[in-house]
């Protein structure tokens, strides 16, 4: 074993932490493999910011870890910003012990001089990008590890534009943080004066900005009786998402009781994910016993919708990310141009691992798509650029993140749950349904067909494991991906995109990140991309061909099923 980390954790026992916390250390040392795994390094600012396990060291989130990062950002504000007031906003999630860690959050914050608008109850994630924009603070924290399982807990920090924190700030708080030398170098006693507690008014605020979003408020009004399935599955989703719908003209919102109130044990599911058919199973089967139109389910967090309809077979059939997604741009476009929206200053954000349809889509509506990096830090960041000088319509990347406007810089389920229920209802409106309009978009654009792999490794083996992965593809491309030659790399750890028939190389304009694309002669593009908060690498595969009739839809789906299928045997991914 490291002796750093023998040497970390004595350091631990030797500052000034609660005993509780001590005698978990002392347990620690008698598990080597444990002490290695709860030490071995401080957890960072990844793409979801400071995620981790639960539990005791400098590798898990706990009341220290989660101190010391807030301590390094204060520091950070109160540099950035000298002999100026400043305040910040906090809000948390249904999870065990974020409450907790909150009120640790607001008590650092508050020692340290800074105002905190805290939100008194559990509340979403958007909601706490919309309160740091509405309050003008200069920063803001949500404790939330979004849909990872329940031993996991977490810390995303926001900057003043209500987005997640990007370079050059994530890595000047990563590094105030490291220049903490020990815990007791931490202000955990609350200044009560500096806090301020949120109410009902900003949830109110927050609805008002999302019911304006409203692009056919006719189809509504034909539609009010639209059969809705809701579920939060125990998060924070029920607080505003029933509301929002009631607002927005729906009268037939039928809610998953079983999972309607918040519990960071989630009893229900295995993984509190609605990308998870297991975790949307119930809201199916209420679905089904009430001939639903639409069913929804958000994430703990609320920054996430996972939705089901029914297909032409009548059954429910749940669609992934990148079919929401492009779904949701092909809606918000078509109804722009037919309001006379669309005056050429528009613009939508996707990812780069988002679908490729989208980008058909608006070059359709000859609005403008940019691609960001995965992480919607990165969209929020083009919305900032783009301030004042073009509109942005919407955005969104296959993880089953949105955003429709710009009032909150951060995925949002809540205003996304309101757009899909109004699309919905124009399709209804139309004599169809949301999975009849699907295959019209696929006729008019393109069948586009995604599939994503993740595979999990141990510790910090894992990562190492992972490292050695990258390093093979990046040195030895693949030929050929079923049949289809392998034409161009591009490296966005490097910043560069070479033409492997050529050899000739260039450069590309993006921000440096360990990730990988290979594109193939036929259209097909295949992306590897490790996770920045844990031993996880994602394989990313996109294929399309053409669709000339509705009727086809299957046999075509087949075919893009049987090359996808190719392409993953191809790379031999283990």
């Amino acid at each position: 074993m490291d002796s750093s980390i023998q040497e970390k954790a004595n350091k631990w026992l030797a500052s000034n932490i609660d005993e509780e916390t001590k005698s978990g250390i002392r347990n620690l040392l008698k598990n080597e493999s444990e002490l290695v795994e709860s030490f071995y390094k401080d957890l960072e600012f990844g793409t979801g910011g400071l995620r981790g396990i639960m539990g005791v060291g400098s590798n898990r989130i706990n009341k220290y870890t989660v101190g010391m990062a807030t301590q390094g950002l204060a520091n950070y504000l109160l540099q950035t910003y000298p002999n100026q007031p400043i305040s910040v906003a906090i809000a948390y999630d249904c999870r065990n012990n974020s409450t907790f860690l909150a009120e640790t959050t607001a008590a650092v914050f508050s020692a340290n001089g800074i105002k905190v608008y805290f939100f008194k109850e559990l509340r979403p994630t958007p909601q706490l990008s919309f309160a740091i924009r509405h309050f003008g603070c200069q920063s803001g924290v949500v404790l939330t590890a979004s849909h990872n399982p329940k031993e996991y807990n977490g810390y995303k920090a926001y900057w003043n534009d209500g987005a997640q924190m990007i370079a050059p700030h994530d890595e000047n708080v990563i590094q105030e943080v490291a220049k903490i030398k020990s815990i007791d170098e931490v202000k955990f006693n609350k200044d009560a004066s500096k806090i301020v507690y949120l109410d009902k008014e900003i949830d109110d605020l927050y609805i008002d900005e999302i019911v304006k979003l409203s692009l056919d408020k006719k189809a509504i009004q034909n539609q009010e009786n639209l059969k809705i399935v809701f579920s939060p599955i125990h998060g924070t989703g029920i607080t505003l998402v029933p509301e929002v719908l009631k607002r927005m003209g729906f009268k037939n919102v039928m809610v998953v009781e079983e999972q309607a109130t918040p519990n960071g044990n989630f009893p229900t599911v295995v993984y509190p994910n609605p990308e998870e058919e297991e975790a949307m199973s119930m809201a199916l089967q209420k679905a089904k016993e009430n001939n639903a139109d639409i069913v929804m389910a958000t994430d703990p967090d609320a920054d996430r919708v996972g939705i089901a309809v029914k297909n032409t077979a009548g059954e429910f059939q749940l669609l992934n990310g990148n079919q929401t997604g492009a779904l949701l741009i092909y809606y918000l476009l078509k109804k722009w141009e037919e309001n006379g929206k669309l005056d050429g200053n528009q613009y939508i954000v996707k990812t780069i691992v988002t679908t490729d349809l989208i980008d058909a889509i608006a070059a359709y509506y000859k609005v403008d798509c940019y691609n960001t990096l995965t992480g919607f830090k990165f969209i929020a960041a083009v919305i900032k650029s783009l301030e004042g000088k073009k509109e942005f319509i919407g955005g969104g990347e296959e993880s089953y993140g949105y955003l429709i406007s710009d009032f909150v810089r951060d995925k949002d389920a809540i205003a996304s749950c309101a757009m899909i229920a109004e699309m919905a209802a124009y399709a209804k409106d139309q004599g169809k349904s949301v999975y009849e309009m699907m295959l019209e978009i696929y006729v008019q654009f393109g069948f586009y067909k995604e599939k994503l792999i993740s595979l999990t490794k141990k510790g910090k083996d894992g990562v190492e494991e992972i490292n050695k992965m990258m390093v093979a593809l990046r040195n030895n491309p693949p030929a050929n991906l079923a049949g289809a030659k392998v034409i161009r790399m591009i490296d966005y750890q490097h910043t560069t995109e070479k033409d492997l028939v050529s050899g000739k190389e260039s450069s590309i304009d993006f921000p440096k990140s360990n990730v990988l694309q290979f594109l193939t002669e036929d259209g097909t593009k295949v992306s590897a991309r490790p996770s920045g908060t844990e031993p996880k690498i994602k394989f990313y595969f996109s294929t399309n061909e053409k669709l000339n009739r509705v009727e086809d839809f299957e046999k075509v789906q087949q075919q893009l099923d049987g090359k996808l299928d190719r392409i993953i045997a191809d790379l031999d991914l283990k």
